[in-house]
């Protein structure tokens, strides 16, 4: 088996490795770290949890560790597609880098411009960022790009899914095309394969698993849920969740809740907190510093269960998150490869659920079709209570034989009305008086003798 001081990196940051508790690199980090140090572009194809982030920063510290940065102009870009994940490499460069005089900075949307300003303007060998706010700085004339010598994509099927293409494909166009290259990306679309042909050359490739697979390490099990009234259904999903829970016990030590709508993130958080469990939310809507600080406590184990939207599908390393639950399926069947991704890693034991309604069998078969396997059903654990029996006490009484008979019911037939109005019983008064017997006699005079008189 190969160790970490086989790969020829720096020894700064093998002593960094080795105090961080590692020995044996994972496959993509084996795979890929020869190639980029020998500096050749790299294509690491592999699911979510492998090791994927190391597999990049450890080879770029150790050829970034001579020379040095000048103003404006970073010597290495790493473009990340969410806030956290882009922290997360952060805090990955400043676990290995520590034995290494090496300057980075951080260019995430939600922090002062002016910060990061600063930290440009005194020159920096790495720059971690995502597309937006980088090209916020390039075009407010704060950043040069021409001086980058290894560019890194880090979750690039993410970048598709969030529309950052002509972003990443415009940055790519104001860096040297001489630089080094490093793609990652769990799974290989149609549009990322396009862009690899054309600003990858003849790069190594390396896939450690089947595209858009589940570790084999999580067990993945899904309850049919089938609600009653409409307005009542999503009351009875948040049921459903607390009782699978529940059901864990203390199996469930954490947890990531997956909701598909931020707004259904914040009632799902809130119906958890009111029946007194340790969950909070968090969603792109949210403020960086309330993120962060959600984000540090289910990390460091203060915070039980987190509910999130895709925001956190990536680049969120919980090593020991226990369990995952999808209230919502998802609508993108490699969305839900990356949720369930955050258990089971670094070869430990996961388990994620989902629950699936009627309306969403559909995104379900084609979850099933990408992960090439059928999930198992398990039963809800909420049972239909079935009606309590009535006492005899309580027992409805039968009614009496009230069946008029024939003559009967004739003779009350003739007394009521026909017609409309039938049955009703109505209070006229006194009969009207027409012009019978009581004509005036006036109207019996002939013409000519009314004339007359």
């Amino acid at each position: 088996m190969t160790k970490f001081n086989e790969l020829n990196l720096n020894p700064k940051v093998l002593k960094a490795i080795e105090e961080a508790g590692y020995e044996t690199p994972t496959p993509i980090q084996e795979g890929a770290i020869p190639p980029a140090l020998e500096g050749r572009d790299v294509l690491g194809i592999a699911q979510t949890g492998t090791g994927k982030t190391a597999s990049f920063t450890l080879p770029m510290i150790t050829l970034l560790a001579r020379g040095r940065a000048r103003a404006r102009m970073p010597r290495s870009l790493v473009l990340c597609p969410t806030r956290e994940l882009a922290a997360q490499v952060a805090e990955n460069f400043d676990t290995y880098a520590k034995n290494v005089k090496l300057t980075k900075a951080l260019l995430i949307g939600g922090v002062s411009f002016k910060e990061q300003d600063a930290l440009i303007d005194r020159g920096v060998d790495v720059l971690i960022a995502t597309p937006g706010r980088l090209l916020d700085h390039f075009e407010r004339g704060k950043l040069l790009l021409t001086g980058v010598q290894i560019m890194v994509v880090d979750e690039a099927d993410r970048m598709l899914d969030m529309g950052f293409i002509p972003d990443i494909e415009r940055i790519f166009s104001l860096t040297p095309f001489t630089r080094q290259t490093l793609f990652f990306s769990a799974t290989m679309a149609s549009e990322i394969e396009r862009i690899t042909d054309t600003f990858l050359s003849a790069p190594a490739r390396v896939e450690v698993a089947r595209q858009a697979t589940a570790s084999e390490t999580i067990e993945q099990g899904v309850v049919m849920f089938k609600g009653g009234r409409r307005d009542r259904e999503a009351s009875q999903k948040r049921n459903v969740l607390r009782a699978l829970i529940d059901a864990e016990g203390e199996k469930c030590t954490n947890a990531i809740i997956f909701c598909n709508r931020k707004t259904d993130v914040d009632i799902c958080a809130k119906s958890l907190k009111k029946y007194g469990y340790d969950a909070s939310a968090i969603h792109g809507d949210l403020d960086q510093s309330q993120r962060m600080k959600t984000l540090d406590g289910f990390r460091d184990g203060s915070l039980r269960l987190l509910v999130a939207s895709d925001v956190a599908a990536r680049g969120l390393d919980v090593p020991a998150v226990s369990h995952v639950f999808n209230f919502d399926v998802p609508g993108h069947p490699e969305d839900y490869v990356h949720r369930i991704g955050r258990t089971g890693r670094a070869g430990r034991e996961g388990k994620a659920i989902t629950i699936c309604s009627g309306r969403d069998e559909k995104a379900l078969t084609a979850i099933e079709k990408l992960i090439q396997k059928e999930i198992p059903r398990i039963d809800n654990p909420i049972k239909e209570e079935p009606k309590p029996e009535r006492a005899k006490s309580e027992q409805p009484k039968p009614e009496k034989n009230v069946r008029e008979s024939e003559s009967a019911r004739d003779n009350r037939k003739e007394r009521e009305p026909k017609g409309r109005g039938r049955g009703r019983k109505t209070d006229n008064g006194p009969a009207v008086v027409g012009m019978g017997d009581h004509l005036p006699s006036f109207i019996a005079l002939s013409f000519d003798e009314r004339r007359a008189g």
